[in-house]
């Protein structure tokens, strides 16, 4: 379970930073949301990784991560996605701005040949 989430957080993050090095606005863009669900994904693996394990404390079973799930990274990644999802709206109004007052779609305003 460790190696796939692991391959997982690294392929999105290679992933994230080949789109950020484009010189296209809307790549940059997706490039970071890949950046975000990767560092999401690894916030939430810190919290353990076990399936059916509750975050809430019973009686008459041990107060140990033995028995439980760390709840502290489940919500940190729930307020990120949230923050995330503002941002990526945010940056996709500010491209749409930059395009029509520039005309184009690059990083920089400019035209590069290829």
């Amino acid at each position: 379970m460790e190696e796939v989430i692991a391959i997982a957080i690294g392929a999105l993050c290679a992933s994230g930073v080949w789109l950020v090095l484009r010189p296209r606005t809307y790549q940059v863009i997706m490039g970071l949301c890949l950046l975000s669900y990767a560092v999401n994904l690894f916030i939430f693996s810190m919290g353990s990784l076990f399936i059916g394990k509750e975050p809430i404390i019973r009686p008459g079973v041990p107060p140990d991560l033995l028995h439980y799930t760390d709840p502290l990274p489940q919500a940190l990644v729930l307020t990120a996605i949230v923050i995330g999802f503002a941002m990526t709206a945010l940056f996709l109004v500010v491209m749409l701005a930059s395009r029509g007052l520039t005309g184009t779609d690059h990083v920089d305003g400019q035209e590069h040949p290829s």
